[in-house]
């Protein structure tokens, strides 16, 4: 852990924050007095979207040849 003054924190705050974003917990105190403890933010697991509609409908085996009639008489074929 890190103890720093503010005047220190406003000059090197990039570093700090870099510290901060690889697991180093960076304190900032004011005249000698901790104010805010500097953390790395948890990112959220973000769930996969591909599948999630796994069994909910049924695509038929002659689907890219549905309503092949149809479209002839459409276009008069």
């Amino acid at each position: 852990m890190t103890t720093v003054n503010m005047h220190e924190a406003k000059t090197h705050l990039s570093r700090l924050v870099e510290q901060a974003a690889k697991g180093e917990t960076v304190i900032i105190a004011k005249a000698g007095k901790p104010m805010v403890k500097l953390v790395a933010v948890e990112a959220p697991v973000r769930k996969s979207r591909i599948g999630f509609l796994e069994g909910q409908f049924l695509i038929p085996d002659d689907f890219d040849r549905m309503f092949d009639k149809e479209i002839e008489e459409l276009f008069g074929l």
